[in-house]
């Protein structure tokens, strides 16, 4: 079951969490009663009562399985189409739900995360609403509520190499997600929150310096530039109002931003998503940024009428005008606006499309 976004006309989907939730569901009722209800329908913290068809089902002597196929909608989820499965047997009196991490879910290795080190990667909320969903079926078919629920995702582990889980300490497996267990298509939630899982994971491993890239050229360039560790880097992606918004709440002492030229552009004019679809160059900036520098009308004009940020580029390296340095200390500026006053040090690193530094700002002392 899904619906459409109001007003887009995209359907959105189901989170992992909500999958999880509604083979507890199902599988609790299997084991207290011996049938699968299919569909199985739940609640979800904003009214939602989405109703899920079973694609597993399997009840043993004194357990009960039940999957679901995970439907993301319309969104570009890496997950869509995962099987989620959950297994149910009973625990001993008293002990409530006790979460384990069945195969393809992963496994807390690192501090800093809203969970505890050794604990199965399932997160706070989906925790609540699996925990309010075996309540609800204890209530109904009179069980005690003392479980085990153990949650698994076919191909969780190789589909977890895809995501950022293995940057954050969380090994085995996938993560099982949701805060409001709809997916709301090109919302980017969870990459969103990966950012801010990594500042954590960055403050609690005690690191003084994380860098925001653009992709992985900018990635490996800030890695050879500064000598950092995967703990230090942060997805930014187009994402840099995520990063700075995050640190500017929890700081960390420095802050090293690199991307490509076109997308440096955007945030030195301003933009805080640098996505092609949110937010476009502005030459006209571009121009007043290289006349206040000197430009004659010929480079200005060339630099106004470019294609691209890279044939900007070009033009002023061919005047040796430093367009790349310019537009990092913009960069800069609007990144400090945006952590108003928090205690981050920041520095810009600009690159082309083979990983050439371009341009920067003046290259920090060591934190």
């Amino acid at each position: 079951m899904s619906g459409r976004t109001e007003g887009s006309g995209l359907r959105y989907g189901w989170t992992t969490g909500a999958c999880a939730t509604a083979s507890t569901a199902a599988a609790y009722t299997a084991l207290l009663t011996g049938g699968f209800p299919d569909p199985v329908e739940i609640v979800l913290p904003k009214g939602h009562r989405p109703a899920f068809a079973l694609a597993r089902e399997r009840l043993g002597e004194d357990s009960a399985t039940a999957g679901i196929v995970k439907d993301a909608g319309d969104d570009p989820d890496v997950t869509h189409g995962a099987l989620v499965s959950v297994t149910v047997r009973h625990a001993e009196p008293g002990e409530g739900v006790v979460f384990r991490a069945g195969p393809g879910v992963g496994t807390i290795t690192k501090p800093g995360l809203p969970l505890p080190v050794g604990e199965p990667a399932i997160n706070p909320v989906p925790r609540r609403l699996i925990a309010d969903a075996v309540a609800r079926v204890a209530a109904e078919h009179g069980g005690t509520g003392d479980v085990v629920v153990e949650v698994s995702v076919d191909d969780g582990e190789e589909i977890a190499r895809h995501t950022w889980n293995p940057r954050l300490g969380i090994l085995g497996g996938l993560s099982i997600l949701g805060t409001t267990g709809v997916v709301v298509p090109y919302s980017c939630s969870a990459w969103i929150d990966s950012i801010r899982r990594g500042v954590d994971v960055a403050r609690a491993e005690g690191l003084r310096h994380v860098a925001g890239c653009t992709g992985s050229t900018s990635e490996r360039v800030v890695t050879e530039l500064y000598g950092l560790h995967d703990e230090a880097l942060l997805d930014m992606g187009d994402f840099a109002g995520a990063v700075l918004k995050y640190l500017r709440r929890h700081p960390v002492p420095r802050l090293t931003v690199a991307g490509g030229i076109g997308k440096i552009s955007k945030l030195a004019n301003g933009h805080l998503d640098l996505h092609s679809k949110r937010s476009q160059v502005d030459f006209a900036v571009l121009e007043r940024i290289v006349r206040d520098a000197g430009a004659d009308d010929e480079l200005a004009a060339g630099v106004r009428s470019a294609n691209t940020a890279l044939e900007a580029l070009q033009l002023c390296q061919a005047a040796d005008l430093p367009l790349g340095d310019l537009v990092a200390v913009r960069a800069r500026e609007v990144c400090l606006e945006t952590l108003r006053g928090a205690p981050v040090e920041v520095d810009v690193v600009v690159i082309d499309r083979g990983g050439t530094v371009v341009g920067r700002t003046d290259p920090l002392g060591p934190v």
